[in-house]
């Protein structure tokens, strides 16, 4: 009866034990798209403690554990009286404590409540609180506890964390030596801390083998391999791949600590690793940014804002991926696909690019020349300004804007009203916005929304230009001449550079991926001599190496796609008329009188004397490309003597007409 009422009592007592908290926080885990860590964050109080299941723990380790610190961890109720009598009895014989009697459940009641292990009081509350663990939860429970609490040195809390900072690598395959030495650490985690006190976490290791062969757990063989294996000297640094995004995504889902991502760590790591080597090229100031995607699913593959998340001297904690810049020409591509749906050109359709003043405003190309009559092909892969202003203005502006946000984007306006100038850069986007709207180009014209988290569905976008339009651009952009040393034909791409060589850029696909890169310097300033071709072009066609093996096959061209010569043109589309150049006051073209086609003139130093007809005034004239006279109203005056030798005469109305002679002049 005495026993029995003993039993009960004791029962209470361990049923009636306030457990401490278990459900300690854990870090938050950024994860890629195979499961692989792309970053991790501490906890609060600055300790790196991670979630970690059991089936993600190495079986070894799992076995040493236990036959080392507590072999009958499976058959005791929390408290080992064997491994007591045997703790005390070697105290007592050899005058000092030679082995400790706690039980793993018992060590993981000492690190729930922080408490210290040498006072009897503090001994006597973990077995209770060690009694109250097994009668609650499970061995696994227990288990996994321990292993998510015991400590490693420093601020290094569970075996996850453990391994990834001594040894770079998830605990769920360890050799013998690492699962040894990570067997030993718990015991003394600040004497036996490998990168302070390497000689001490060598001999614990040792031990630790030398004992487990004694118990048939490992072969002398093994043992013989694992006792000549390095120690590490430091901790590794956890994970950081895509620390902006990263960033973002937690902030973005704060509840949760575990976030799955598009990315892949492979290949944000070959690209993170571009960026930097680029940047460093490029200059000490100079910062970068790449995204790439898979434009058939929407995926984001890699997403790098800066070439190092920690240097100021670049400004790297800034993500230039979201950054608002100047897109310069990069926008092009987008005017000529709207063109193309809107009947105003074909790519073989002849446009002017001479002046044009239209309301006050007279873009310049950027090297300052015009080159006449020339094929809209080679007007968008020359990234020539004045025939993209002209499009723009018979598409009008608001047009433009309104296809920017169809395709997803969601452009910054200066002023409130669009202008002529958006085609040219004058409008605020960001890398991601322009690596969107490229995406949907490559899909064929309507593309899907970028996404970067696993699970998310992929929505679909508004058409922005016909599947015909989209491989028209393609074909023109493949046939840009690639990099020195680059492959030609096989990306479809555009390079861009802003007012004041502040932004450089480059954006292209293939079949499969699209790779945006931005250049230039965080804080807005002027990079001179950079240009989006000299510059970024090479980063692009490098990423695309790093991406995959081979570029993947762009889409054949659709079936109702009008593939014919300038010459077998509709008339209507064989030259670039504005939509009311029928209504002008005189029709008909301008033509140079005088001189007329193939004249031999001696000049002798003179000033040359034009005469005109036909057009509206006023008349701008251009020797090879060069203004010699803007403004003029007469069809007769003079023009300074445009030097010896052949020379291209051509005169541009005021409303973009042109005609054309050539003459030589001695």
């Amino acid at each position: 009866m005495a026993l029995l009422t003993g039993t009960r009592a004791f029962d209470r007592w361990v049923a009636t034990t306030e457990l401490p908290i278990t459900l300690a926080e854990t870090s938050t885990e950024v994860l890629d798209r195979n499961g692989a860590l792309l970053r991790v964050y501490p906890v609060a109080d600055g300790i790196w403690r991670m979630s970690l299941p059991l089936d993600e723990v190495d079986p070894l380790f799992l076995a040493m554990l236990i036959a080392y610190e507590d072999k009958r961890f499976y058959s005791h109720a929390g408290v080992d009286p064997r491994a007591m009598l045997r703790a005390v009895g070697q105290a007592i014989w050899n005058g000092r404590a030679v082995s400790g009697g706690s039980t793993l459940t018992m060590q993981l009641a000492r690190l729930l409540e922080d408490g210290s292990t040498g006072r009897w009081a503090g001994k006597l509350r973990q077995m209770r609180l060690a009694l109250a663990l097994e009668h609650r939860l499970s061995k696994q429970q227990i288990l996994r506890l321990y292993l998510t609490h015991a400590p490693y040195g420093g601020n290094l809390e569970g075996l996850r964390a453990a391994s990834l900072a001594w040894f770079g690598k998830e605990p769920k395959r360890l050799t013998p030596s690492q699962a040894a030495l990570l067997v030993a650490l718990p015991q003394s985690p600040e004497q036996r801390r490998p990168d302070r006190a390497h000689s001490a976490a060598v001999a614990a290791r040792n031990r630790v083998l030398v004992r487990l062969v004694k118990q048939d757990l490992i072969s002398q063989a093994e043992v013989a391999v694992a006792l000549q294996a390095g120690v590490p000297r430091q901790m590794r640094r956890f994970p950081r791949l895509a620390p902006h995004l990263a960033d973002r995504v937690i902030v973005e889902a704060p509840a949760q600590t575990r976030l799955s991502l598009t990315l892949d760590a492979e290949i944000q790591t070959k690209m993170e690793h571009l960026v930097q080597t680029a940047a460093a090229r490029a200059g000490p100031r100079i910062s970068a940014a790449l995204m790439a995607v898979d434009h058939q699913t929407g995926e984001i593959l890699a997403s790098v804002g800066s070439p190092s998340y920690e240097d100021s001297g670049r400004q790297g904690f800034v993500d230039m991926t979201q950054a608002l810049r100047s897109p310069g020409s990069t926008l092009k591509p987008l005017v000529y696909g709207l063109a193309f749906d809107q009947g105003l050109v074909h790519p073989e359709s002849l446009i002017h690019d001479g002046p044009i003043e239209i309301d006050g405003y007279a873009p310049q190309n950027f090297d300052g020349v015009f080159r006449g009559d020339l094929r809209v092909r080679a007007a968008l892969q020359q990234s020539l300004n004045i025939p993209v202003v002209k499009l723009t203005r018979e598409l009008g502006p608001a047009q433009l804007l309104a296809a920017l946000r169809r395709a997803g984007a969601r452009p910054a306006l200066p002023g409130g009203k669009p202008g002529l100038a958006i085609s040219l850069g004058g409008i605020g986007t960001s890398l991601q916005d322009l690596v969107q709207i490229y995406a949907g180009l490559a899909a064929g014209g309507q593309g899907l929304t970028l996404r970067v988290r696993q699970g998310t569905l992929p929505v679909a976008l508004p058409r922005v230009i016909s599947d015909v339009a989209a491989w028209q651009l393609s074909d023109i952009l493949r046939g840009l001449a690639p990099p020195p040393g680059a492959r030609a034909g096989v990306l479809a791409y555009k390079t861009g550079t802003s007012y004041g060589h502040r932004d450089a850029w480059a954006i292209g696909w293939d079949g499969r991926h699209v790779i945006g890169i931005w250049m230039g310097r965080a804080d807005g300033t002027p990079v001179p001599g950079a240009f989006g071709g000299d510059l970024a072009a090479p980063v692009l066609f490098e990423a695309f190496g790093r991406l995959k093996p081979d570029f993947a096959q762009h889409r054949a061209p659709p079936t109702a796609t009008l593939i014919v010569t300038a010459a077998e043109l509709p008339l209507p589309l064989r030259r670039f008329r504005s939509r009311d150049a029928a209504f002008a006051q005189d029709s008909a073209d301008p033509k140079v009188l005088f001189p007329p086609e193939g004249a031999r003139l001696d000049l002798a130093g003179d000033a040359l004397v034009v005469k005109l007809r036909g057009g509206t005034a006023p008349f701008t004239l251009l020797a090879d490309g060069r203004v010699l006279a803007k403004g003029q109203h007469r069809r007769e005056f003079e023009v300074p003597n445009p030097g010896t030798g052949f020379s291209s005469l051509s005169v541009v109305d005021s409303s973009g007409r042109s005609g054309q002679v050539s003459v030589r002049i001695d």
